[in-house]
């Protein structure tokens, strides 16, 4: 094995910028989630509503003005969505960017998180443009060999982005890395900011990842050895800080990289679902492709054990509500379900 661990490294490069949102504009500068999510409604006009889902609330908090609402979210690259993924029941206009920009802001400024981790961004500048309208600030990473960049019409490589709300959090500071398996470079990255909350003082460590996608023993055990570079990375800068690692890990809990995640790295870390229900959810993406029908729990919101109360929990949407075509679709505009979770420090 040499070098780095790519995608199609065989095929030329297309190395486009990330301009094709370079006209979008918003009535005003600053806007509240609500007013976003309006805004986004008003672009799609005619078109079916988000499909929209209630929290389960497992706590109820003695002082919620100290919870923090996380979001984790594939937001589906739209370059691969379109070129590679093969979605055969989506309907086509679902994927079309002009209009799915729009459902992907709406679907941030519904629940409105203080803490956002998100995969598959190949549009980064509209997330910053939209989601800076209401006041976060993001940092993004590009994967070092992004199968987008290899697609004709792609708008830059695809990566992982961690936003988070500035009137709640400032940022102490932000780390990226490519991450290694045996000690070469993968084609799999992390952002992990160290953020600190306005209101208590409190610092959290807050993470976002994509790992290695398909299945087979190799791509397991490359997942394993990604999870435990990854928990290295958290421990060599989060310090005693309370941990939030997000992410689409590509496995589900069966695999060795659950086992990494949770049982066997420090910091110590228990997933948000499994801490308030006792198991993973059923499913996190629901999609067709010309194999078939995919259902599969691949995503997670890790959290430092013993730190944090989970307080509620967004359900995946169920298939009646979601449609035989299941995702993505005109009420959903990716593949994976965002995860969210309000959860409570405890006090340390």
């Amino acid at each position: 094995m040499f070098g780095r661990m790519g995608s199609f490294t065989s095929a030329p490069k297309i190395l486009n910028p990330d301009s094709e949102d370079d006209d979008v504009t918003f009535p005003v500068a600053h806007m509240s989630p609500q007013e976003m999510e309006q805004h986004c409604q008003q672009q799609l006009a005619g078109q079916p509503q988000l499909l929209t889902r209630d929290f389960i609330v497992y706590n109820q908090p003695t002082d919620d003005h100290n919870q923090i609402r996380i979001m984790q979210w594939n937001a589906l690259s739209q370059t691969l969505g379109v070129h590679n993924d093969n979605f055969t029941q989506c309907p086509a206009s679902a994927l079309e960017w002009c209009t799915r920009r729009y459902r992907l802001a709406e679907e941030v400024s519904h629940y409105a998180p203080d803490v956002l981790c998100l995969q598959e961004i190949d549009h980064f500048k509209f997330f910053q443009k939209a989601l800076g309208t209401m006041g976060y600030s993001g940092i993004f990473f590009p994967k070092p060999d992004s199968p987008c960049i290899y697609i004709k019409g792609n708008n830059g490589p695809d990566g992982c982005a961690l936003f988070f709300n500035t009137e709640r959090f400032e940022l102490v500071k932000a780390e990226t890395r490519v991450i290694e398996v045996w000690k070469v470079q993968s084609n799999q990255v992390v952002v992990l900011a160290i953020l600190r909350d306005r209101r208590s003082g409190q610092e959290l460590c807050a993470v976002t990842t994509h790992l290695k996608a398909r299945s087979g023993a190799l791509l397991s055990a490359i997942r394993s050895e990604q999870g435990k570079d990854l928990m290295a990375f958290v421990a060599a800068h989060c310090g005693e800080r309370p941990v939030v690692v997000c992410g689409d890990f590509n496995a589900e809990p069966s695999e060795p990289v659950y086992s990494a995640m949770t049982e066997e790295a420090w910091p110590a870390l228990t997933s948000a679902q499994r801490q308030a229900t006792g198991a993973e959810a059923t499913y996190t993406t629901w999609k067709i492709r010309a194999t078939g029908e995919v259902r599969q729990t691949l995503d997670y919101v890790f959290l430092s054990r013993g730190r944090f109360s989970v307080d509620a929990l967004l359900p995946p949407p169920s298939g009646q509500r979601l449609g035989e075509s299941r995702a993505p679709c005109l009420t959903y505009p990716s593949d994976h379900f965002s995860l969210v979770a309000d959860v409570s420090l405890l006090p340390s």
